[in-house]
């Protein structure tokens, strides 16, 4: 059970204590308190992803990116009225605090809605021929390449039945029979999956129009060579929060130019930079749509994704950026495979080979009173 001290954050701390608290508990959640235990703020991961993306470094104090006006409850509150409380706020974490504003204890909703079947379906782009990597996909479609002991797709598939993904659709054209045959209707990984089938190539998104019927609710949209240990329901509650039509995830992505940089000014010499380093974000190629753009495509025409994402753009703050700090690696290159297989045995281990579990951070308590 998890205790309310490995929740607790000092005002001292930083960013990065903070996703360490973060990523070490159930409830995505830090509790930031003062040295006399007053709740003064409540950090969650979008509140983290939206600094990151704001170009806040992981030493910048956590203040800076927490709610300072959070949901909390009360000691004189009932356990049904707690309850109440919390599904009527979409929480599933409650702190609670006396008058004066001091941390006395927090409640946990059992039946989270987190932790239910999440309604979204999703579709895996798995079409692609893959020539990049070469001679590796003259017979085998990149996502049934083996990154460890199981294929590629497989492992995408797995991640989002553990978070509580039921319905798929698999988009497929090279070597479609291979894949087909491999997952087949899904029941063997506990999920439904269905097959979009490009009769001919249709770009990144093409496929999205052969869906027999608009969805529903927000659809997930994701390359099939991608690993990434993003937690996917959190993406789609990041995507409610921001009433946006659609989301696109980016990765933060850094290049070292080799060379001496040299600055001029009207033909004179004005500085040098001796090999640079240069950040910018990239699409990392998952994606949150809502179902009114999948409604307006044309049935069967090729489509990009930027064309999708552009379509969005029809109104101001219409498409949200979902910054990924997690494990990413899209597996493009054969450096790219051979990296994914060095990390795969630790970042997605198979039941048979499950590591013991690591032993605790030495976080969270940066500085509170005893």
């Amino acid at each position: 059970m998890m205790s309310l001290e490995s929740l607790l954050l000092s005002d001292a701390a930083t960013i990065r204590e903070a996703i360490a608290v973060i990523d070490a508990g159930e409830r995505r959640t830090a509790l930031i308190v003062d040295a006399h235990f007053k709740l003064i703020g409540i950090i969650r991961d979008a509140d983290v992803r939206r600094g990151l993306l704001a170009g806040l470094g992981l030493e910048t104090p956590a203040a800076r990116v927490m709610n300072t006006e959070p949901v909390v409850g009360y000691p004189a509150m009932s356990r049904r009225n707690l309850v109440d409380y919390m599904r009527a706020r979409r929480r599933d974490m409650l702190p609670i605090v006396d008058a004066a504003g001091r941390l006395v204890g927090v409640e946990f909703l059992v039946d989270t809605i987190q932790a239910e079947a999440q309604p979204n379906e999703v579709v895996v782009m798995a079409g692609g021929f893959g020539r990049r990597l070469g001679a590796l996909t003259r017979d085998c479609p990149k996502p049934l390449l083996n990154v460890g002991s199981r294929p590629i797709l497989e492992t995408i598939i797995e991640s989002f039945a553990e978070q509580g993904f039921r319905r798929f659709w698999i988009a497929v054209n090279y070597l479609a029979p291979r894949i087909e045959a491999h997952f087949g209707d899904g029941r063997h990984w506990g999920v439904e999956i269905e097959y979009l089938r490009e009769e001919a190539p249709l770009g990144t998104a093409g496929a999205l129009s052969l869906l027999p019927r608009p969805p529903t609710h927000p659809l997930i949209v994701m390359n099939g060579d991608i690993l990434t240990k993003v937690r996917f329901d959190e993406l789609i509650g990041f995507h409610r929060e921001a009433r946006a039509r659609a989301t696109m995830c980016i990765r933060r992505h850094e290049v070292t130019i080799p060379y001496g940089v040299v600055e001029a000014a009207d033909g004179y010499l004005s500085g040098m930079v001796e090999k640079p380093r240069q950040s910018c974000f990239i699409n990392a190629g998952i994606y949150v749509l809502e179902p009114e753009l999948i409604a307006a495509l044309a049935p069967g025409q090729p489509r990009d994704m930027p064309d999708i994402v552009e379509a969005a753009m029809v109104r101001e703050r219409a498409v949200a950026l979902f910054p990924i700090r997690e494990y990413w690696m899209d597996i493009g290159q054969i450096e790219d495979f051979k990296k994914a297989n060095q990390d795969i045995a630790e970042l997605f281990p198979t039941p048979e080979a499950a590591a013991p579990p690591a032993p605790a951070p030495p976080w969270p308590r940066v500085g509170l009173a005893s």
